[in-house]
């Protein structure tokens, strides 16, 4: 599941990493149950078996559980730090923290980067974090402020690497003008139902800077995976349910499952698109895997994108 990738990061040369969102199956830790935290636990072993070798976390994903659940994993499975990339996210602050009238906002202040760093360390039980990222633009964010926290981390030994997610073009830029190494990643939301980022300059930019963008919901929360179930009164019926009739023609064509051929359509992608695989279920952790093998021939890739996009190409 590995391959070399010249220019980009030593760390990120993983063809699919796992996301860790789900893990509690809850988003509040009061009603986290002994189930199902050992069914977590369960995900995070299946997918270290079947080959995966960048777990995703967030401070938020149910506020720092999931990193602690992946952590009792880590204490468990002997030689698991050493072979997987741990990645995680900071910058989202939740409504009532610290002060009760405190809005959902975002922070990019040094002060809670460094603290939130710290946090994640603590729950995943480990010295330092691969790869380091910002969870979503904040729109007072001073870049200046940010190199000194990924300075400070950096040489404390804290953190290898840093990324970004959702972040624009431009965003990116901002901050990596003021950094002295370079971002190693950029987490967006793409897929069969969503192209943007391959028309504004997003995946334009990971090829120019050897950045690896991690796609986030990359079967389009479930709508292009095997098994799923499209509702008709989707506003987007038409287009989604052609793009899956054309998934399975062609699911059938190359012996896989419809999973595996969005996923290969992303991972097709010359700027090496790592898509985010969430399922807490064991088999469909292993079968996502199958799209590491599956090479789409540049018809069927073009076939795919006419029918997401609902109409021809110019």
């Amino acid at each position: 599941m590995r391959t070399q990738r010249v220019g980009q990061s030593e760390l990120v040369t993983t063809r699919l990493a796992y996301g860790c969102m789900r893990l509690a199956g809850t988003w509040e830790p009061a009603k986290i149950t002994p189930d199902m935290r050992d069914k977590g636990k369960k995900a995070v072993i299946a997918a270290y078996e079947a080959g995966y070798s960048l777990f995703d976390h967030a401070d938020i994903y149910c506020h720092g559980e999931c990193e602690a659940i992946h952590g009792e994993v880590m204490r468990e499975v002997p030689g698991m730090r050493d072979d997987i990339v741990i990645a995680t996210k900071c910058g989202i602050r939740f409504p009532g923290e610290p002060r009760p009238d405190s809005p959902h906002r975002y922070d990019f202040s040094a002060d809670h980067i460094v603290k939130s760093c710290d946090a994640s360390l603590t729950r995943l039980g480990i010295e330092t974090i691969d790869v380091y990222q910002l969870h979503r633009p904040d729109l007072l964010m001073n870049p200046l402020e940010v190199a000194d926290a990924f300075t400070e981390l950096y040489e404390a030994g804290k953190v290898r690497t840093f990324g970004v997610s959702n972040f624009s073009p431009s965003f990116v830029r901002t901050l990596q003008s003021h950094l002295e190494e370079p971002l190693v990643v950029n987490q967006v939301e793409v897929h069969l139902g969503k192209l943007d980022c391959l028309t504004d300059g997003t995946l334009d930019q990971c090829l120019e800077w050897s950045m690896t963008p991690l796609s986030w919901s990359p079967l389009g929360g479930g709508v292009f995976g095997s098994g799923s179930e499209l509702s008709s009164d989707h506003k987007r019926f038409a287009v989604l349910n052609e793009t899956r009739a054309v998934l399975d023609t062609l699911a059938q064509r190359y012996s896989v499952s419809r999973t595996a051929v969005a996923l290969a359509w992303l991972m097709h992608h010359p700027s090496c698109i790592v898509p985010i695989i969430g399922s807490t279920n064991p088999d469909h952790i292993k079968d996502a895997v199958s799209a590491d093998s599956l090479e789409l021939d540049r018809e069927d890739w073009y076939r795919l994108l006419v029918a997401a996009r609902g109409e021809p190409l110019p």
